[in-house]
């Protein structure tokens, strides 16, 4: 499912010291030295003498890393691989250890190599990037050299000024410097934002592209987030920017590159599809090209100026190697690594130096699983090991016991059992009159960000939920919200669910207990949610009645395509989610007596 993005942890406080975007300014200024001429050279050149008329460059490529550093635990921290005989194999993948390895290993015996990113690389982080303002992951992503990424729609989870400091560098507004006599030193590759501009000034917020150059090679890159981010990020976050059409975009800068000479173009664009497949190894260009694969990527490629050579997408979290046709009807690569660097993508671009352009009908690409039975990188384990020891005395405290793995982001039921616990937890904790007096609670499901996991993450022993991994589930930190919503009101949000926005691809709240209805996926937009089955407590959802309706900020201020929820009044503001969730596990369960994943049976659904 696509990331559904809200605040990390201090972002408030980010976003009141920052005062507005005053220093967003600074961002094109103190753009990294080069980044409009870049080329880390890996590897070495072809030496003197006579050139060969083509060369190949290779372009690896990742998306959706969310600062995760370490392998991602659980369910989603596998990859499905379809094996010869029709069989599904769940593969371990991921964590930057293996990542580094697994570039710097395809990089070998490649003198062009570019390495390139879909957006995402940070927020809705686990608790080791996430505490620290996600300055682990851009150093990481520096140790792994990265040549260029685009933003995604988290990138903007705490504000442009936060983005600015990403980018360049400094010690955090509020927090300051995390290391004794160490600055922050920002990020050494550009991220690239060509269709967010300024509202004031209508500029750019960063750089719209930038060109990368070997031994008289240049690629030009385009990077670009969706146009729908401010549908998905808190207003806070998206303040003072303006968000333009993807294809619009990539066609206008594109057409400037051209004129500067650069014909080889590559579009870095955070938004995706879904292939038919959730195989990483599925073809979905079977039977035709692009037959396997759907959803707001394929409309975007088909608009994409036969300028551009390759797509690099992302937001979606799946995995494809596709062909779409361009506006000319020629077939051209698509691709998207899944997430959390689980996976990466290796394509050949063919380079003719005559035409300074990329021979399209030799262009080859193949997703590559970041296995976990490869040597570590030393040098991320001593990042990891160096950040972990400053998290370690928030990160270790016990929250509460599991008596199982409790899915949330590891499932793709509608209801989801962490679903349940975080709904439930919503509702104990804002149910007394003087807490808000709610009766019902939602939880958007991209929210959650992990699953609870049995096994021990560290040395804290199994079935213990520490404050990182309840962190990691919760990693935005909103502030909790209660509201008056009519029935009516109610029962359009539930619908809202399945319909305009969300029709094409649901985003199914997760409610809390009392609340019941009927999901009847076989009919079409709204009907799918059957009106007279919603009940509370057993009773009918009464349209003129006014109901307390608990949920985060995000979804209280229309979120995720829920504008009904925007419309509460009477609003008071509880504690965090991330606080109820633990005061819930605190309540509910102890060594002996854990809490045991819930049944799901709020939501009856017709396929």
């Amino acid at each position: 499912m696509s990331a559904t993005p809200q605040k990390n942890r201090a972002s408030r406080r980010v976003l009141a010291a920052a005062a507005g975007l005053a220093t967003v300014g600074a961002l094109v200024a103190a753009m990294p030295a080069g980044a409009h001429d870049r080329g880390h050279g890996h590897g070495g050149g072809h030496g003197h003498g006579h050139k060969p008329r083509t060369v190949d460059v290779q372009l690896l490529s990742f998306n959706d890393l969310h600062g995760n550093l370490e392998p991602p635990a659980g369910s989603a921290g596998n990859v499905s691989e379809t094996q010869p005989d029709g069989t599904v194999k769940a593969i371990p993948a991921g964590g930057v250890e293996y990542l580094a390895t697994s570039l710097r290993t395809a990089r070998k015996g490649n003198p062009y190599s570019v390495t390139a990113a879909g957006g995402d690389m940070v927020g809705a982080s686990p608790l080791l990037s996430g505490l620290f303002h996600d300055e682990p992951t851009i150093e990481a992503l520096n140790g792994l050299d990265l040549d260029v990424t685009a933003v995604g729609n988290h990138e903007f989870d705490e504000g442009a000024t936060e983005l600015a400091r990403l980018q360049n560098g400094g010690c955090h507004p509020v927090e300051g410097c995390y290391e004794k006599g160490k600055k922050f030193k920002g990020a050494d590759f550009p991220y690239l934002a060509a269709n967010v501009t300024k509202e004031k000034t209508g500029k750019p917020l960063l750089k719209p592209y930038t060109v990368w150059k070997k031994n008289g090679v240049k690629i030009g890159f385009i990077g670009v987030t969706l146009e729908g981010t401010p549908d998905i990020v808190t207003a806070n976050g998206v303040k003072g920017l303006k968000f333009h059409d993807e294809v619009e975009t990539i066609n206008k800068y594109a057409r400037e590159l051209d004129r500067k000479g650069v014909k080889s173009i590559v579009a870095l664009i955070h938004e995706g599809g879904a292939p038919a497949s959730t195989s990483y190894n599925y073809d979905c260009d079977s039977p035709g090209a692009g037959d396997g694969i759907s959803g707001p990527i394929v409309d975007i490629a088909k608009g994409i100026t036969p300028k551009v050579d390759a797509l690099v997408t992302g937001h979606t979290h799946q995995a494809y190697v596709c062909t779409v046709p361009d506006p000319s009807g020629k077939p051209r690569m698509v691709t998207s690594a899944s997430s959390f660097g689980k996976l990466y993508t290796d394509t050949t671009l063919t380079y003719d130096r005559r035409t300074n352009d990329i021979v399209r009908t030799s262009v080859k690409s193949a997703n590559h699983i970041v296995t976990r039975d490869q040597p570590k990188a030393p040098d991320m384990t001593r990042l990891i090991d160096r950040w972990n020891k400053l998290a370690a005395p928030i990160a270790n405290k016990p929250q509460g016991w599991i008596s199982a793995d409790i899915n949330g982001r590891g499932s793709t039921a509608p209801e989801k059992p962490l679903g349940n616990v975080i709904a439930d937890a919503q509702l104990e904790g804002l149910a007394q009159a003087d807490k808000g007096g709610a009766e019902v609670a939602f939880m958007n499901p991209g929210g959650i960000r992990a699953d609870l996991v049995h096994k021990a993450s560290g040395s804290e022993g199994d079935g213990v939920v520490t404050y990182g991994e309840a962190f990691t589930v919760q990693p935005f930190t909103n502030m909790m919200n209660v509201v008056d919503l009519t029935g009516a009101q109610l029962v359009t949000a539930l619908q809202q669910q399945v319909s305009g926005p969300n029709e094409a691809s649901p985003k199914i709240l997760q409610v809390s207990k009392g609340l019941t209805y009927t999901l009847d996926l076989t009919k079409s937009g709204a009907n799918r949610v059957v009106a007279g089955t919603i009940k509370l407590n057993g009773e009918a959802i009464d349209p003129a009645r006014t109901y307390r309706v608990a949920m985060n900020e995000f979804l209280a201020g229309g979120g995720d395509g829920f504008p009904a929820l925007g419309q509460g009044t009477n609003k008071l503001v509880g504690a965090s989610d991330l606080d109820l969730f633990n005061a819930y596990l605190a309540a509910h369960s102890t060594a002996t007596a854990p809490l045991a994943p819930p049944a799901t049976d709020r939501i009856t659904v017709i396929q």
